[in-house]
């Protein structure tokens, strides 16, 4: 039972009434900036001696509930995206019933190298020191990680970049896992799909992404099929839940200070799922800002599908004459 003295609610309700916000959108929506502690100490500022015990009982007679916030907030939606989803779900239901690879694809977010803070915690006999602000010119470099998912398997590859996330960069990225991965797990493969965003360096809109995709499956001699996620649907892309979490488990709490740092703490991602992962350094440079040539669309052998082509293609070999 709260405690009988109405006096205490009262001056509890006149404290949260000055510190209290909340969602012009949404009546219900209101928060507190006070913790019980705060509270605690206002009301015996008030004359009013309780414990945390009692403040907690208040709060949730009144609705107030300890909570997170919460990515629930579509910042857009995407026009045929329902439609989109279960032409993937075909597309995969056909691969997995033969002998070609499906690989979800995507880059990580960028890490940045030198002795600079990262969250979470290890093990250690000293505390690790390192700067006391994150600025951007105390990095020593980056550290781009382009991922490469078999969900076939269930094993990946990730490829270290050292200067830009661009299409080629993910182009070189896939054509590394292939050589010294893919063809060997699918010898009899005769064509891969590929699942990916749709922004960023395999932006479904740029003929430069295209472009490279052509050069590479010239390279490859195998036929790429692609199925981009609709906009703002990023988090269903398999790559997302299945690889990128285990990965950043592995380099919490120690700070990046090379690529070979980076490549050692992600090669030991594991689950209890069996995960694999291996990776790689590609120390190349790649310049931002290119465009696809202007006779690419008419030299090209992309093949866009009749239903939802904006999302849905295929990359085939030109044969050398």
């Amino acid at each position: 039972m709260l405690d009988s003295r109405p006096s205490i609610e009262e001056k509890f309700l006149k404290i949260l009434k000055k510190h209290t916000a909340g969602d012009p959108q949404d009546a219900q929506t209101i928060w507190t900036d006070l913790s019980c502690t705060e509270i605690k100490k206002r009301l015996e500022e008030l004359g009013e001696n309780v414990g945390r015990k009692l403040i907690k009982k208040l709060l949730k007679k009144h609705g107030y509930k300890k909570r997170r916030i919460t990515k629930l907030l579509k910042i857009g939606s995407s026009e045929d995206r329902n439609e989109q989803f279960e032409n993937i779900g075909k597309l995969r239901e056909e691969y997995e019933k033969g002998p070609n690879p499906i690989i979800s694809v995507d880059t990580k977010k960028k890490e940045p190298l030198g002795k600079l803070h990262r969250a979470g915690q290890v093990y250690s006999k000293e505390t690790i020191k390192v700067f006391d602000h994150d600025f951007s010119h105390l990095a020593e470099g980056v550290a781009i990680p382009h991922g490469i998912y078999d969900i076939k398997k269930n094993s990946a590859c990730i490829n270290i970049g050292t200067s830009c996330d661009t299409a080629e960069f993910a182009c070189d990225s896939i054509k590394k896992w292939w050589s010294k991965q893919g063809q060997h797990d699918y010898p009899d493969a005769t064509s891969i799909l590929i699942l990916v965003d749709s922004g960023g360096s395999n932006s479904c809109r740029h003929y430069v992404f295209k472009e490279q995709l052509q050069e590479l499956v010239n390279e490859i001699g195998i036929e790429i099929r692609i199925a981009h996620y609709p906009p703002y649907c990023s988090k269903w892309n398999p790559i997302e839940h299945r690889l990128f979490p285990h990965v950043t488990r592995s380099m919490q709490g120690i700070p990046l200070v090379s690529h070979k740092m980076v490549k050692r703490l992600i090669q030991k991602t594991t689950t209890t799922t069996g995960l694999r992962v291996v990776a790689n350094i590609m120390r190349k440079t790649y310049k931002t800002g290119r465009k696809a040539a202007e006779n690419f669309k008419d030299t090209m052998e992309i093949k866009f599908d009749d239903y939802l082509g904006k999302w849905n293609y295929c990359a085939i070999p030109i044969p050398v004459t």
